[in-house]
This record gives C-alpha cells, structure tokens and sequence, in this order.
C-alpha cells in the first residue's frame, strides 16, 4: 500500500515564552492508503492537538506533515479551505449538521461546495446513503432522527467526496453503546469496502478494538504502537487494556 500521510518531527507549543507549553513532541508516524488507525491516550497527551495539525487547523510550531505527497505545512492560508475540501473529510463528536438542512441536503451540501455537477448529486447521494443503511431518513431532518442516524450522515458527507484521508475525532462520544457499535461497524466497512483511510482519536478501547493500528500517546510523544494483524477484535481489544495499564489507567478509565 502506498504512503497516504507522513509526519515528521512534529511540535506544537501554545502560549508564550514566559508560559510555554509544548503540547506536541517530536512526533514522527506514516500512514498507508486504506489503514484505519486509532489514536489514544489520556487527557492532555496531544490525541486532539495532533488531529488539528493534521488537519491544518492548528498550524505546527516545527515538522512537517505531507498528505498524499504534499507538504500541509507550506500551504498559504488563502489555499487552506480549498485543500481540505478536496483531501479531507471529517466525523465530530457532536455531528455538526445544519438543522434547517434534510438529511439528504447535509450529505449534498459537501459535494456542492466542491462544486460537482447537479446532475450527479443525486446519484451519489443515494449511493453513500445506501452503503449506510440511512436510505429512508433522508427526507428527515436532523431533529427528526436517532443520535446514530445523525453519525451515519455525518459519515456519509465525510466520505461522499471520496477524500484521501478522514479524520475522526471521538465519534462515538455522544452516542449510546448500541448506536457505537453500529457506526464503528459502519466504518469498519468503509475502510474494508471502500478503502477509506481513517485516522481515529479516541479514548474508548472498545471504539479503538475497530482499528488495525493503534497510537497511544503520554505526554505529547508516542508511546507505544501496536497492531492488529490476525487477532479477532476481541484479543485486540485485551491488548489495548494490556497498554492503557502500562500508560496508568485501567479499565476504569474507558467507557
């Protein structure tokens, strides 16, 4: 599998010289085309920080990140909003849908910012609908659906456009656990069928058993990775814990 994104030597400080903070240390990792990798750690350990220089929403304080070849950090401000439209999608914790909007009209809106022909949004909109099970709500609104109904629209605009990589923050984090398991699942799918490349923050080890790697962060460096290779979800899962022990919590601190 080729290379999809590559950070090398990454730092992030916030503050100023008299109160600095280095949230990001020296963090160097690639990711291959069709991986689904999760990020974990405790709170402050860099998970969402490193999410937001990926993304480009937090410029990086030294490194370099290159997606698909390219080198985010060099991109000029007047170019960002365009590059994330065509090389990235996005999942939330809180879904981030327009309520006025219907469910099919949410899912559009990101194939009409990206300017694609009328003609064809339709098509697409009912093929991603399909893949997600979400067919018969998208004449609904937001408000008029379940929590992981919203989630499984989210996921189709991040991926309607077919974007290089997507970036999840703590998607399941407003979800129950039966909702979880069904948008876990439904990225699962994503990633084996569609060959989605998905990069996951996430406390939860249940949520991180989904992925085929993981990143655990302490104190904004890597830690430790491991990956999944043959183990059942199960196995992998006992892994995680085995890790989150070693970096100071146990199974009491997920959920």
């Amino acid at each position: 599998m080729s290379e999809i994104l590559r950070l090398e030597h990454i730092q992030k400080y916030y503050g100023n010289q008299g109160n600095l903070t280095k949230a990001i240390d020296d963090i160097s990792f690639s990711v291959s085309e069709g991986e689904f990798v999760g990020i974990m750690g405790a709170s402050g350990s860099g998970k969402t920080t490193l999410l937001n220089c990926i993304s480009t929403i937090d410029t990086v304080s030294a490194g370099h990140i290159y997606l698909d070849g390219n080198d985010v950090t060099e991109i000029k401000e007047k170019e960002l909003a365009r590059f994330r439209r065509e090389n990235l999608g996005f999942i939330f914790q809180d879904f981030n849908l327009l309520d006025t909007l219907t469910i099919s009209e949410n899912i559009a809106l990101a194939l009409t910012i990206n300017q694609v022909p009328a003609s064809r949004i339709e098509g697409k909109v009912a093929e991603m609908a399909g893949t997600l099970g979400i067919t018969d709500i998208l004449d609904k609104y937001p408000w008029q659906v379940s929590g992981g109904q919203k989630q499984r629209c989210a996921c189709a605009r991040a991926i309607v456009n077919r974007p290089k990589l997507i970036l999840a923050d703590e998607p399941t984090g407003a979800l129950d656990s039966h909702s979880s398991q069904m948008l876990l699942g439904t990225m699962q799918r994503i990633n084996e069928q569609l060959g989605a490349t998905i990069l996951m923050v996430t406390h939860d080890a249940f949520s991180a058993s989904y992925a085929n790697r993981i990143l655990f962060l302490r104190d904004g460096r890597i830690f430790t990775e491991i990956l999944k290779g043959s183990d059942s979800r199960k196995a992998f899962f006992e892994k995680i814990l085995s890790v989150l022990t070693m970096l100071g919590g146990g199974q009491g601190d997920v959920r």
